[in-house]
Order: C-alpha cells, then structure tokens, then sequence
C-alpha cells in the first residue's frame, strides 16, 4: 500500500511508484504534497475510485494512473488542474461520460484514456485542448459523431479513435491526412477519410434520410395516430425476430459494440488459405487497414463444443482487460464460400511465441536452437509473477470470478519484452452471483490431462481453486522442465510428489537442466559461490509454492494473492543479489 505517510511530506514535487506491486486505494491525504508536479502510479494494483481530492494538486503537470484496476467515472475537480500536461488513465475499469470540464486543461499535450468503459460522444468542448500531441482514447463505447474538431489540432501527431461506436463520416484535413497517425478501425459506421483508411464512401441518402426526418417531426401531431400504429407493428416484428435470430446471431450482435467486421475471404487471403503458420501461437500476418500484426484463432465448428467455446471466449474477452491476458483485436463470424458457418478471433501476436516451445524446445520444428531457447531463472521467475497476476485478475477483479479451465504452457503466449500473457478462454466459465461464496460452477468440458486438477475428473464442480491447482503444475514445469505427462512418471509418481520428495536439499536433482548448466546466464549464476545459498534458497521457496498450489485438497492449496506477493519478494530478494 502506499503510505500515509507521504502525505505529511509537503515540500513533495514528485512521486514515482510505478512498476511494483502497490496494493489498496490512492491515499487521499496526498492532496497534502500541495508542491507536487508529479504524480506517476502507472502499472500497479491500486483499486477505487481516483480521488476528487487530487483535483486540489493544483500544480500538476503530469498524472499517470494507467495499468490499476480502478473504478468508477473521472472526477470532475480534475479540471482544476489547469498545469496539467499528461493525462494516462488507460488500462483501468473507469466509466461514464469524460466531464465537459476536463476542456478546461488547456494545456493537456498528453491524454490518454484507451481501454476503459467510457461512453458517451466525445464533447465538442474539447475543442479548447489545441495543444494535444498525442489522444487515444480506444477501447472504450464512446458514440456519437466523429469529432471533426481534431482536424483543426496544429500539433496532433497521434490519434487513436479505434474499437468505439464512432459513426459519420472522417474529415480529410489535419492529422487525418496522414494514415499511419490515427487508427479509427473497430468503429463500423465511419465513412469517408482518405483512401488509405479503406471507409467506404460516404453517401449523400443519408443526409436527405435526416432532412426527411426533420420534416416528419412537424407532422407527428396530425399523424400520431399512424405513428403509433407504425411503432406497434415494429415492436411485434422486432420481437419476433428476436425470436428467430440465431447464436451466432446473438453473439454478433453482442461483440459489435467493440469488434470490426473482417471478412472471411480477407482472413482467408492473409493467412494463406488458413495454414498452421498463420493461426494463432504460430505465426502472424498484417491486418489492414492499420497494418497491425496479428495471430487467427480459427473455430473448426463441426468440432463438439466449438461454438460453445467460441462464445465463451466472446464474453469474456469483451469484458475484461489486464496487461498480462492476450488482447483481442477483432473478430470474424461470416459464412465460408460454401455458405457454412464461419468464426476466428484475431489477436495480438505475441512474437516469442508460447511458454511451451521455450520449456520444450526439443518438440518444436523450427530452425532455432537450444541456446537460444534458454529461459534464465529471472525470466522464468517474472513468467510466473505475469501468470499469477493474470490469475487474481481473473479471479478477484472481474466482478463475478472468472475460472480460466485450461492453464498450461501452450496458453502462455510470450511478447517481445518476454511479458507473459495468458490466452485461450474457450474453456472459461464465470462464478454465478448465487455461489459464488464456495467458488464453484458445472463444467462439462474438464482442461487438460495432467493440467486439471483431480477433483475435476471425479465430477466436483468448476472452481477457483481449480485454477490454483493448475497454476502450480505450471510453476513446477516451468522451473523443472518436465510435463506432468512425462514417462517418467508412474506407479503413482508425479510431478507434485517428485518435487515435494525433492525440498529442499535435492532439488537441484529435479532443475530444469536448461538453466541450471545451460546458457550463459545459467552457468553464470552458478559460479557465482557467494551468490549461491541465496539462489538456492530462492528455487526452494518457489518450488514450494507450486506444491503449496497442487496439492489434492482444493480448500488446502495456496491463495493467488499470497502466490503473486510471495513470489515479488522472492523477485526482489534475487534482484537485490544481483541476479538480472
């Protein structure tokens, strides 16, 4: 938590938390720092709502919230922050309406509000912000009319209004002019723009519908009675279709607010006829318009639970977002050239590919070799921290519990920096409201063999604990190297036991011996003799939380929230050893 503290150091002119593990709310008390200019609590876990009181830190230049798990709307005494240059409020669970108000920053050259709950138009007021360089306010339901205003900003040089519910037509002029400097996909009633953006053409029908519209208003009193005709017979056939639509259907038209419409012939073109290399985990293609590299997840729908597994992966990827899941970029639900059922989910791509090809690089057929595969025990160890905290995400931030079903290795996706995303929620089942106290739901569908936990396949119901179970066969894996599934493992050996049998004096017997004799970074570490009883006891601690997760009774097994802290202090202890 952040201190209280702090709030008595007046003469304060900025504060840097960001990257750690900050739990709680914001102290309001901070208000206190009247001195201060920066405020940077970016890539926490803070929770609440944003303090009005900050609005009183009136010589504010910069305030970074992005990447917490805070709630609820923008205060409106924010715009008493007439200093305030950067804005970043992104990656939280903020919603309603931006207040008209925050206009008032004149000075703002930075805002960005991507990937929140906001809605609403965007304010016209907004006009006054001339000075903003860089505004991405995507990833939210914003409505209404795109705001033509921007075309006038002399200093805008980036612009990211994608995956709303923006509609008319996109001006020509200004920052519009040049495509690799905004991004309005995801917003499907858009029109017109420069050709690169690839809209279609603005049509002049649907002026003369709204100038139509205008003039029906001044005969609704001499024609209420047909009006009201009119809105009966709409109801009775807007029921009925309702009646008839289909799942896909349904499940279409609950993604719109937040997905763009890809074809299945441009998906099928781009990925070369759906080959394995261009599917999801394995390789990538460009989606236009905004050249935006992506992995296809391909539904093969004459598959049992197909599209049961689709439409889970539909809800729950449209309503959650965590820095450590695998981001959805848009979707597909078409028919195919036969005029059969066609569905794909368009992701990030994530370009070091899946924890499992780093684990096992033996069982991959590309032209990489071992060496290059090594995961040292830092990058091992943050993989685990990223998982686990995509985990008490799921499980304690969502409002109603996610269970994810299927963690394993081949659903850890690896980006550029080596950041963990967790992936695939074909399986997932939310908590229902009525149960929630014992964490348990029905599932048909059972996860993986040697990943599921056992009381899964005794018929017990879906829990969160379930979760747990199969994290800690993950951390064991992935610190052990071996499968839960591996030959070694009979006569009732396991993957929990062989550890457990191993603490903590033997488990250097059970290393993954990748990164214990392997690579440089692995017969670094253990030349190093002064460095080596602190290592040691390190890898020991970490195997034990992963028996402490796997252990047969659910209600016995370790708590997600402990697993994350416990493992950040282990992080820290090896950090402040020199171990990089």
């Amino acid at each position: 938590m952040i201190p209280h503290e702090i709030g008595r150091l007046f003469g304060l002119r900025s504060i840097i938390f960001n990257r750690n593990m900050l739990q709680g709310e914001i102290p309001v008390n901070l208000t206190h720092c009247s001195e201060l200019r920066i405020l940077d609590l970016v890539v926490n876990k803070l929770e609440g709502k944003i303090p009005s009181e900050l609005g009183g830190l009136f010589k504010l230049k910069g305030l970074g919230l992005a990447n917490n798990y805070l709630t609820g709307p923008i205060p409106q005494s924010l715009s008493n922050l007439s200093f305030l240059q950067r804005l970043s409020l992104s990656e939280n669970s903020l919603n309603g309406e931006i207040p008209s108000s925050l206009a008032s920053c004149v000075g703002l050259e930075y805002l960005n509000l991507s990937d929140n709950f906001f809605r609403g138009p965007i304010h016209p007021g907004f006009s006054s912000l001339k000075g903003l360089e860089e505004l991405d306010l995507s990833q939210n339901n914003f409505s209404g009319k795109m705001p033509k205003f921007l075309d006038t900003f002399p200093f805008l040089r980036r612009l990211n209004l994608s995956f709303n519910n923006l509609e008319g037509e996109v001006p020509h002029k200004g920052i519009f002019k040049n495509s690799s400097a905004i991004s309005v996909a995801g917003n499907g009633k858009l029109c017109g723009g420069i050709s690169e953006l690839k809209l279609p053409p603005c049509t002049s029908s649907e002026s003369k519908k709204s100038e139509k519209s205008k003039g029906l208003k001044f005969m609704i009193p001499l024609l209420s009675g047909l009006v009201g005709l009119v809105l009966v017979m709409s109801l009775l056939i807007i029921n009925r279709l309702r009646k008839k639509r289909t799942v896909t259907g349904s499940e279409s038209s609950s993604r719109k607010d937040l997905l763009l419409n890809v074809s299945y012939e441009s998906l099928l073109k781009a990925t070369g006829g759906f080959s394995s290399a261009n599917l999801a985990g394995a390789g990538s293609y460009v989606l236009d318009p905004d050249q935006t590299v992506v992995a296809v997840k391909v539904l093969f729908l004459h598959q049992r639970g197909a599209l049961k597994s689709f439409m889970a992966e539909c809800e729950v990827l449209r309503n959650i977002r965590h820095r450590n899941l695998v981001k959805i970029i848009t979707a597909c639900s078409s028919s195919d050239f036969e005029g059969n059922d066609f569905k794909a989910l368009v992701y990030e791509f994530m370009h070091n590919g899946s924890l499992e090809i780093w684990l096992h690089p033996e069982s991959t057929s590309d032209d990489l070799n071992y060496s290059s595969r090594i995961l040292s025990l830092l990058q091992r160890l943050n993989i685990a921290i990223d998982v686990a905290s995509a985990l008490e995400y799921l499980h304690r931030h969502c409002g109603k519990p996610i269970v994810h079903c299927d963690l394993k290795p081949s659903n850890i996706l690896l980006d550029n920096d080596m950041t963990a995303h967790v992936g695939d929620f074909g399986l997932t089942r939310f908590i229902p409201e009525a149960i929630r106290s014992n964490q348990s739901s029905s599932i048909g569908l059972k996860g993986t063999v040697g990943y599921a936990p056992p009381e899964y396949g005794m018929g017990s119901r879906v829990s969160t604990y379930g979760d747990v179970y199969s994290y800690g066969i993950l951390l064991l894996e992935t610190f052990t190297g071996k499968r839960p599934t591996s030959d070694i493992f009979a006569e009732g050996l396991d993957l929990h036991n062989f550890v457990k049998n191993a603490l903590p004096e033997q488990i250097s017997e059970v290393l993954d011996p990748l990164f214990v004799t392997g690579g440089e970074e692995g017969e670094g570490t253990a030349e190093e003799k002064l460095k080596q009883d602190q290592v040691q006891e390190s890898l020991a601690t970490i195997l034990k939380i992963g028996v402490a997760c796997s252990v047969e009774s659910p209600r016995e097994r370790m708590d997600i929230s402990d697993v994350v802290n416990n493992l950040q202090k282990v992080k820290s202890t090896l950090l402040r050893c020199g171990i990089n």
